[in-house]
């Protein structure tokens, strides 16, 4: 069968994209590598959606959470991973959870019946040099087509290990314990009054507190198949260094030089004086309501990390939008190297989808599927396209991929509210609920209008 979008990836985003073309007379051409004698070292099956990891789809609350109301976007247009989901489903309390096999059996069966899908079981190993494509090949992309996506967009442009430091929510950091400046007083263009860095100081009792912590928590092991990928010095664990020497973090990423304390001021030092050491944090969106733990990528256990980064002065009450983490992952810097509709700038026949755009999570990189599949149909019915609300969960996820994020920090997110529009009027108690309110209003003033017939 001729095709209109050739999709590369038969993933959880792969899969969504071919369904959203699909039900919309678009031809369709699926290639997935397994089933054609190849595999991924992570891979059990051959199954269309295989879950690799866990098999939740985490909250399922529409009302209170982020990744819940991306359930009930995704829900609205018709998604096919919401779909199969519900036939999986399986006891998870608010959350959402499926059986694996069922799932995938269930996205199978849908996709290979549609007679606008062809699945194909081939490796390819280049970007296609023309017609519509949608790559969504996922963390564990083959190295022949990395290698070509390199050629693409650059050698730096493309990661094979994640180095996640953890995300805080600006406004539960206390900042009558920690205040923002650059060391020495520098700042950038881009900086706010005062500089680009909150600063949480510590005294020397809570500095050896705090790596001893680092040294005895409990840590996650890498997979079998991440064992060989090599991290570099500049993507260290904070644990590793800290296994170094108790002074290797205070001449490392908790350095005090350069920082003057206000909350110890003596006649010496009116300025105030400099820590004995430092946590920083550097604003890691457009609308400064996240906040990166600088150098502080690690294997720490979650439950651990919380425990342990709440005890820094001004982080007792942290809300983390991301945990930290070290992972075997094929990620493009999205912001540099795709435009708002997800495609490659220095090739725009071609789109990304999926865990391979810098998104985290099954529903995430579901979730950049679906869109990537609504965009590619509006392309080929000549419709502009709408961009969506950056009110939304879909909205806000894609903005942050496409150009809202650091792209000189970017690493793989989850949803979470503080990537939406600040809503300063509404007291901390309401948000969730508002933000989500609000979401589903523009959502569904975007679907009506997505739904419009072409104009003659």
């Amino acid at each position: 069968m001729a095709h209109d979008v050739h999709i590369i990836g038969g993933g959880l985003a792969g899969s969504e994209a071919a369904w959203q073309l699909a039900k919309r007379g678009v031809k369709v051409r699926l290639s997935e590598m397994r089933g054609s004698g190849e595999m991924t070292p992570a891979h059990q099956t051959d199954g269309l959606a295989e879950l690799v990891c866990s098999n939740s789809f985490r909250s399922d609350d529409d009302t209170k959470n982020a990744v819940g109301l991306l359930h009930h976007e995704m829900r609205e247009l018709d998604s096919i991973v919401m779909r199969a989901g519900e036939v999986a489903r399986v006891p998870a309390g608010s959350a959402m959870a499926v059986d694996r096999d069922v799932f995938s059996a269930e996205v199978e069966k849908t996709l290979s019946s549609h007679p606008n899908i062809t699945v194909v079981r081939e490796r390819v190993d280049t970007l296609p040099e023309s017609g519509l494509t949608i790559v969504a090949t996922g963390p564990l992309t083959a190295q022949s087509l990395a290698q070509s996506i390199v050629g693409a967009t650059g050698e730096e442009r493309l990661a094979f290990f994640d180095a996640i430091a953890p995300i805080i929510h600006r406004d539960s950091i206390d900042m009558s314990k920690c205040w923002v400046q650059s060391r020495w007083n520098k700042r950038t263009e881009a900086s706010n009054e005062d500089g680009d860095y909150i600063n949480c100081p510590m005294t020397k009792e809570q500095y050896l507190a705090f790596h001893q912590g680092l040294i005895e928590g409990e840590k996650t092991e890498f997979k079998e198949w991440e064992t060989d990928t090599p991290y570099f010095d500049g993507c260290m664990p904070i644990e590793v260094m800290a296994s170094r020497g108790v002074e290797t973090l205070r001449y490392g990423p908790m350095k005090g030089v350069g920082l003057d304390n206000p909350f110890d001021r003596n006649e010496e030092f009116p300025q105030g004086r400099w820590p004995y050491a430092v946590v920083q944090l550097r604003q890691d969106n457009k609308l400064g309501t996240l906040w990166n733990m600088v150098g502080f990528q690690t294997k720490l256990k979650y439950a651990g990390q919380v425990e342990l980064f709440r005890t820094i002065p001004g982080l007792e009450n942290a809300e983390f939008a991301r945990l930290g983490g070290l992972h075997r992952n094929t990620f493009l810097n999205s912001p540099q190297v795709l435009d708002r509709q997800l495609r490659l700038n220095a090739a725009r026949h071609i789109r990304f989808a999926g865990q391979v755009t810098g998104c985290e999570g099954y529903v995430e990189s579901s979730a950049i599927g679906l869109v990537a599949g609504i965009m590619a149909a509006a392309e080929l019915s000549g419709r502009d396209w709408q961009p969506l609300p950056s009110t939304t969960a879909l909205g806000a996820l894609l903005s942050h991929i496409t150009g809202d994020a650091d792209a000189a920090t970017f690493q793989p997110m989850n949803v979470n509210f503080g990537l939406f529009p600040p809503l300063h009027e509404v007291s901390k108690k309401q948000r969730k609920e508002a933000y989500t309110s609000r979401a589903k209003q523009d959502l569904k003033a975007w679907i009506a209008e997505l739904s419009e017939p072409v104009p003659a």
